[in-house]
């Protein structure tokens, strides 16, 4: 795995949320895969912050944090004399191998949990054979087994969803989504050391304008939550995701019609690849169907 590190970011919402988007922006140009670690490991420090975890401030250095939040229900917590304790396999954990530690939501009796867990044999670890991707193969998101797993609790029942960085998040994987954009772009740019086709150039030029507005998106985004860190972003969210979402797809769309095929049977399959596996994180025609709704029901206005 290509990511050996963990990004060191500004919180959201701190007065430096451009500064944190940039940086995952800087993350996904370089290596989606690793990307994907890093923007865990940042969600991660920021929700254990938000939620008031006892050790959120520490961050001891050597720790590589995930956040396994896919189907909830699949891990089961149980509360005992020795605390709680975590049982169920984990599809979709990034950072399978790699994390040290994993923020897990799991269902309890009272509802569905986050935990602390260390990732260690033999209460956690991962299963071979059930990451046979192509795109975002680096990622590693094997399934990962609990199995009486010791689990510290992060704010209460349904606290991850709740709490207004949930959004902010979102948006961070967004940014990343926009740098794996520039980086299929820059391959276009290289393009240009000898003259090109004119319609090659009016790609770049339509590539340019799309990922002008992506960031603007993104830079407008990061203002709102300095302005206003506890209000709830879901609309914004949803808007930010959805044209960063539309302009990476456009920018894979030009590049691959200005250079045609060989540059996808040479090193810029893999970067097509793990774009196109990471860009579907969205949830398409579902979240532009709760960003309508949202429109109506709480009489929103453009």
């Amino acid at each position: 795995m290509s990511f050996i590190g963990v990004p060191d970011l500004p919180l959201p919402g701190h007065g430096r949320t451009l500064e944190r988007l940039r940086g995952l922006t800087a993350l996904g140009r370089a290596d989606l895969a690793g990307a994907r670690l890093g923007e865990g490991h940042a969600d991660a420090v920021a929700i254990r912050a938000e939620l008031g975890s006892s050790d959120a401030s520490e961050n001891p250095a050597g720790e590589r944090w995930g956040v396994w939040a896919a189907a909830p229900d699949s891990v089961r917590a149980v509360h005992g004399p020795s605390g709680w304790r975590l049982t169920g396999d984990r599809p979709w954990c990034s950072g399978a191998d790699w994390c040290t530690h994993a923020l897990v939501t799991a269902a309890a009796a009272d509802g569905i949990r986050l935990f602390a867990v260390t990732n260690t044999a033999p209460t956690a670890g991962p299963l071979d054979g059930t990451w046979p991707a192509v795109g975002m193969a680096g990622s590693d998101s094997r399934t990962v087994r609990f199995t009486d797993a010791p689990g510290h609790p992060v704010g209460g029942p349904g606290a991850y969803v709740d709490r207004p960085g949930f959004w902010h998040g979102g948006i961070g994987v967004a940014a990343v989504w926009y740098g794996g954009a520039l980086g299929v772009a820059d391959k276009l740019r290289a393009a240009f050391a000898k003259e090109r086709s004119p319609h090659a150039y009016a790609h770049l030029g339509a590539v340019d304008v799309a990922l002008g507005a992506a960031g603007s998106v993104l830079s407008a985004a990061a203002d709102a939550i300095d302005a206003s860190p506890s209000d709830n972003q879901h609309r914004l969210a949803l808007r930010v995701r959805a044209t960063v979402e539309a302009t990476a797809t456009s920018v894979l769309d030009r590049v691959g019609r200005a250079l045609g095929a060989g540059p996808l049977c040479q090193d810029h399959a893999r970067r097509v690849a793990d774009l196109t596996v990471y860009l579907r994180q969205s949830h398409a025609e579902d979240d532009l169907e709760q960003l309508g709704r949202l429109l109506i029901r709480e009489d929103l206005s453009w």
